[in-house]
Formats: structure tokens, sequence, C-alpha cells
């Protein structure tokens, strides 16, 4: 009998809630995408890795102590670390800014370096939030879910080198000794909630918008509001400041206008199960709640917010996160040019062998913008990723891990926890394949995988019949080699693994062997080599008796 042509693109990302037979008719997606990203350009790429922030001259913020927040902020970044803050331009060396009794109209570096520490008494997980306003680089106020520790303050002038910068930092008095937890800024007021004393309430400045007042005035024109659950997240959201609590959802409005200022219920059946899950992609808010992620959307009504859950096809992940919410630190991060949303959770036990999961926001066959998923494993990042624009206009991603360590986020070839290299193990398994008829016996005669280098890729292909079958006879798996194909400009022939005339998308024949009613393919790599794309395959088969 004559072969057959078979093709699929890939494209629809991890699917785990479906059943076997319900992807029988879905071949582009994956059963298995761990360390692989839905590329917004298409198919499946190996993730990059992470590289230690300062490289061989590395230095931790504080020692051994946990990282426990990051911020970008200036043209570096901000670490809470133990009960301390510190800043660095570029990871070689870190200067501790929780200084106490600093000039309110600042101080030089040598006066500065000088002052006594602010501690910061059982720092937790730590949120920060920038008030652009009209300086260099704005004001940042740093909350933490410890109980004992104010809002902290913290502004930077200057350019050049630390020694040639002014400094400010305080403490913010809200109201007593009360210790909010969470903070945002929101039409130009500093909002804080959550408190261990006070976990309903959120306290908001003075309008530095139309009073003039400093961000952390609470002691005038303030106020303070209580709601009915407990406050565990706060992000402003357009036109409104949207509270996330424990067991709903509200948003505040009128905050300008004392007498109509008010809570609006967005939900009482849906809330957060952790602030650091809540980031802001594509125009709208996600965040983690009991069933998945969940977006908030403003709707084409004024005023009006719409809930809606975009995680189903990875559901069973999701459900061992909620699960387990109470023993994992949650912690996530933005990547915007590849328009993506990255969550962690793991434990100090786990180490590196924490785990994550990647929404690539991507159009669909139909033209609607959808969350496609995959997974991570090895990317130890405690309770601190963070992404943001620093004073160059640069975007920069960061995360912080157990042992100290501040990292690259996204960079390189090679995983490097505590400055040591590792392999990035990556697998992309197809669903079962029918080729549109279960009944049938196929022979499978060759495969071609289109494949796109960014160097050498040395991967494997491995067959598995009739749904992994012990019984069906399974062949052995295939080395997959391609190098990198040569563009002009760019490629040299001294240097790396060229292959001049070649194009850039190159497909790879391999001849297979064995038959079954379906099967599937699996594409894995454990290396340090350079990140690559699989596009899609196709399958030349001879198909033979129904059985």
């Amino acid at each position: 009998m004559a072969t057959q042509p078979y093709a699929l693109a890939c494209e629809g990302g991890l699917d785990k809630a479906s059943s076997s037979f319900e992807l029988l008719r879905r071949p582009g997606a994956a059963t298995r995408l761990r360390n692989f990203e839905v590329d917004i350009a298409g198919g499946y790429r190996r993730i990059n890795g992470f590289s230690v922030l300062g490289g061989g001259s590395a230095v931790r913020p504080n020692s051994t102590n946990q990282v426990l927040g990051l911020h970008v902020y200036a043209d570096g970044v901000i670490a809470c670390s133990g009960t301390n803050i510190y800043f660095s331009l570029d990871g070689t060396s870190w200067l501790q800014i929780n200084r106490d009794s600093v000039d309110s109209g600042g101080d030089n570096y040598s006066t500065f370096t000088g002052r006594s520490t602010l501690a910061r008494t059982s720092q937790g997980k730590a949120h920060f939030v920038t008030f652009e306003g009209d300086t260099t680089y704005g004001e940042v106020v740093i909350t933490d879910e410890g109980s004992g520790a104010k809002p902290f303050y913290f502004k930077m002038t200057g350019t050049g080198a630390l020694s040639d910068r002014t400094y400010f930092a305080k403490e913010i008095t809200v109201s007593g000794t009360v210790y909010p937890k969470f903070c945002t800024i929101h039409d130009k007021h500093l909002v804080v909630g959550g408190a261990a004393t006070a976990p309903n309430t959120i306290y908001y400045s003075d309008s530095a918008k139309t009073t003039g007042a400093d961000i952390d005035d609470f002691a005038n024109d303030g106020g303070a509001i209580k709601l009915d659950d407990q406050v565990v997240g706060l992000k402003s959201f357009r036109d409104d400041l949207i509270i996330f609590c424990k067991n709903s959802i509200y948003k505040l409005v009128n905050i300008n206008n004392s007498s109509t200022i008010a809570i609006q219920p967005i939900t009482q059946n849906i809330g957060c199960l952790d602030g650091k899950s809540i980031q802001e992609i594509g125009g709208d808010l996600v965040f983690l709640a009991p069933d998945g992620i969940r977006t908030l959307a403003g709707t084409v009504r004024i005023g009006d917010v719409e809930l809606g859950t975009v995680s189903r096809a990875i559901q069973p992940i999701m459900k061992d996160i909620a699960d387990n919410i109470s023993s994992f630190n949650i912690s996530s991060i933005v990547i915007r040019d590849k328009s993506q949303y990255r969550l962690y959770y793991g434990t100090s036990s786990t180490g590196t062998a924490s785990e994550g999961i990647i929404g690539t926001l991507k159009t669909n066959e139909q033209g609607f913008t959808q969350f496609q998923w995959a997974e991570t494993f090895g990317i130890d990042a405690s309770a601190a990723a963070t992404s943001g624009f620093n004073s160059s206009g640069v975007e920069k991603h960061y995360h912080g891990d157990y042992n100290g360590y501040v990292y690259n986020h996204d960079t390189g070839n090679s995983f490097n926890p505590s400055e040591v290299e590792t392999n990035i193990k990556a697998e992309y398994q197809t669903p079962d394949l029918d080729y549109g008829d279960l009944g049938t016996l196929k022979t499978l005669k060759y495969v071609k995988i289109s494949a796109t280098p960014e160097g050498e890729i040395s991967s494997t292909l491995r067959i598995r019949y009739n749904f992994d079958d012990p019984d069906s006879p399974q062949p052995s798996d295939y080395s997959i080699s391609v190098d990198k194909p040569s563009l002009f400009g760019n490629a040299t022939f001294t240097t790396g693994s060229y292959v001049f005339g070649a194009a850039s998308d190159p497909i790879t024949r391999q001849v297979v062997e064995g038959s079954g009613h379906s099967n599937y393919f699996r594409v894995f790599s454990d290396d340090t080599k350079d990140p690559y794309t699989v596009n899609g395959i196709y399958i030349d088969y001879e198909p033979s008796g129904r059985q």
C-alpha cells in the first residue's frame, strides 16, 4: 500500500486536562512541555537559563540569607534579604540602604553609609512600588509580609558612581504600630493594607496629585477603610484600585473625593491565594485563584470588570498548587517582549527542584488571544522574581533564591544555581496520534522535524506506539543533530558550528521503524547548548489492515 503523509504544527501549548482521546483531534498540543516555552513567533522553544548577577565577581547581598524580594530601580536592583535591604548596580557589591536617621534633605554617600542600621524585624516576603513623581528615579516604598516592620521609603538621586549620589531613607508611619504587608500607588496615593493587627483594613495617604503632599503623608487627609475579608494584595488597574482578598475581590473608586469614595464588590465567591501572583500583562490583571489562574479585565461597559479562568488546560497542575499553597513560596514575573507570565512555586526543601508555569499570550487560529502554557523545572525563585525597565529604558529580569544569590533571569544556555553550571533538561511530547483512524495499523517510514536552531542542536527523538503499551515492540531512541545555519553578518568561518547556505529553519529527516495503531513523539535534550524551537513534525507512514 502506498505511504501516506501527515503533518502537525506545534501550537496550543501544554494540555494536562484533556483525555488522550480528546487530544487525538489536537495533534499540535503537548502532553509534556517542560523547560520549553510557547514562542509568540510559533512553535515550542527550549527556554533560556539564568546566571548569577555579577558573574565571576558576584557577591551575595546578605551572605546565605534567603532573598525575600527584588525590585528593578534606577540603574540597578534592590534586594531584601534577612533583616536588611540592599541596592546594587551590577551584583559585584551591595549598598545597604535600610539606614536610620537619614537627613530629610538627603545624605551624601559617606554620611549615609555611616548611619546606623534600621533593622527590618522579622522581614518576610517583600512587596515594592515605585512612585515616579518628578524625581530622577522615583520613590520606592517597600512593605513585607513579616509582622515587625513599618513600610520603608527610599529615594536616590544623582548619576555615576554610588559615591557621587544622594540618598533618602526612612520608615513610614501609617497608623501607630501598624505594619502593612502590601502596597501600591493609585492616582498618586500610596495605599497599603493587610497588617497582621488589621488584616481587613487598607490605608491611603494624602494625595500628591491634588494637594501636593508627600507620597508617605498619612497624617493629614489620608484615610482608612475596613473590608469584610482579609487583604492579600493591592493593584491599581485603570481608574480603580483593585483589592484582592482571601475569599473576595473589591475595587475602590473615587479615591480623590471624600464624599463619594466607596468600596464596591467585584466578586465575593473568588479570592486570591497569594499576592505575589498578581501581575499586569496584555492590559489585564492576572492572579492565582483557588481554581487556577484568572484574569480581571475591564469590559466595554464603563466601570465594569469581568473575571475569567485562563488555565483550564493545566488544571491538574493548578489544583496541586492550590492544595499545597500553605507550603509553597509563590513568585511571579512578566517578560514583556515574550508576552509571558511566569509563576514559580516551591519550598526551601526543594532547592533547585522548584517548579513553575509559563503562560504565553498568543493569538490562536480563530483570532482570539489566549494563554498557552508550559512548565519549568529547576529555577529556584524562592519568593523573589521581578521585571521592570531601568533608567535607560531597558527591561531587566531577576530572581533570587534560598541561598542568597541574585540571578539574571531568562538568559544564557544553562542553569547556574549557586554559581554551578547545570544542564537544562527539556522535553516536548506530542499527544498520541491516530492519523485520522485509530482502527488502522500504521508503519512509520520516516519523519521530518522542522526546528529553528540558535546554535548547534543535539537532541533525542523517542517514538512510542499504542499509548506506550509495554506489550508492543518499541524502537530505540534516535539522535537528532542540527548545525546552526549561517546568517550574513553574524557567522564566521572560524567561530562556532555553522553551515553556510543552509536554511534558517532546517528540516531534519530521520528514518524510523515500528508500527501501531497510534504513536507519540518526544523530543528532549539535556545539555548547555543554545536554545532551539521545534516548529512541527512531518510523518510518512504506510497504513495496513484494520485490526
